[in-house]
């Protein structure tokens, strides 16, 4: 009975170490391959065979080159004609917005979720753990004492964004990646202490 609780033991084991290297592994092929492809009809008919990796090295020297060339005062204001373009279009402004402020908030220099933060969410003093986005000056008439949080799902990539009084929200100190990884996990990503600020 004890041998194959052993076994029982080390296959669990196994899985705990082989599962998630080969999900991050699998992920990584599947975008790196699909990036790739993208150029291939162009590789066969400029060079007349394919070079493995050449569409992701193509890819980043556009993104590198648009990159330069978007923060140049040249093309600042050709990006912002295109810009002024999109929000005329009634459907298309709100998918580019929409887009744009996620990847904004996530990288760039108007990054949101830099603020993690302890939600009380009852008189039971039930909280969760979320990243506050916005506070003060709002628009959409929300009152001043009020702020507005994303609370991340754990095991997703989606969320619920809520409004809340000031004093109902906790600062927690501790690097937002980190605590992004500890939501997302479910809780079992060992960070240090996750502690408010008062």
């Amino acid at each position: 009975m004890k041998f194959w609780r052993s076994i029982i033991y080390y296959f669990i084991q196994g899985l705990l170490y082989i599962v998630p290297i080969t999900l991050t592994l699998w992920v990584i092929a599947i975008v790196f391959n699909y990036l790739d492809s993208l150029t291939k009809p162009i590789e066969n008919q400029l060079l007349g065979f394919e070079i493995p990796g050449l569409g992701m090295l193509i890819l980043a020297a556009f993104l590198v080159l648009v990159g330069f060339l978007g923060s140049s005062i040249i093309f600042k204001p050709l990006i912002a004609l295109v810009e002024q373009l999109i929000n005329k279009a009634p459907l298309i402004k709100d998918i580019y917005s929409a887009i744009k402020d996620l990847l904004s908030a996530f990288v760039g220099n108007k990054k949101k979720f830099n603020d993690p933060v302890l939600v009380t969410m009852n008189e039971t003093g039930l909280k969760r753990i979320g990243f506050l986005t916005q506070e003060g000056g709002m628009e959409m008439s929300i009152s001043d004492d009020s702020v507005v949080v994303y609370l991340p799902y754990s095991y997703g990539v989606m969320g619920t964004v809520v409004v809340v009084k000031k004093e109902m929200v906790e600062r927690i100190n501790q690097p937002a990646t980190e605590v992004m990884k500890f939501i997302l996990s479910g809780g079992v990503t060992e960070v240090n202490e996750i502690q408010d600020d008062k």
